[in-house]
């Protein structure tokens, strides 16, 4: 052997890659809450309450489709083209399947934060008449996707 291969076989090898705790390619939004949802709302005539929905939909495409092999529908083709066939219906299990993802990332991220399907239906259904519980939903939704969305802005 050459003194150059015995040199190469001497130093070991340094590979440092982690494949788990890779940097996030893009930095997701940590800022929503129910108070801003309801202004913008009602100043845009609806059309952020559209923008919040499509938003936490891509974003949770984006923290949980590489662990969880799923795609939450487009929320645009949701509105525009499935619910109005379904007669509502199809909107009502995407918010379903939607709170599910929500509530599984935070489980196999760790975050201690209880959120869920029942959550989506006792507050956000059941008793929306209470006028209250809906707001009680919206604000647990929220707080949910930034705690889902700061960690994946740290831990990707």
């Amino acid at each position: 052997m050459t003194e150059q291969q015995q040199q190469n076989e001497q130093q070991p090898i340094n590979v440092n890659v982690n494949v788990y705790n890779q940097a996030p390619v893009a930095q997701l939004k940590t800022s929503r809450s129910v108070i801003k949802l309801i202004l913008l709302s009602f100043i845009t005539f609806g059309i952020y309450g559209l923008i919040f929905w499509a938003s936490i939909a891509d974003d949770l495409n984006v923290m949980a489709s590489r662990y969880d092999g799923k795609r939450t529908m487009n929320f645009w083709l949701l509105i525009f083209i499935v619910s109005p066939i379904t007669l509502g219906i199809g909107t009502l299990v995407w918010v379903h399947n939607l709170c599910n993802r929500i509530g599984s990332e935070l489980n196999r991220r760790g975050v201690s934060y209880k959120f869920g399907v029942s959550d989506f239906w006792i507050f956000g259904i059941l008793l929306s008449f209470t006028i209250i519980c809906p707001f009680i939903y919206m604000h647990k939704l929220t707080t949910a996707m930034n705690m889902l969305s700061e960690n994946f802005n740290v831990n990707g």
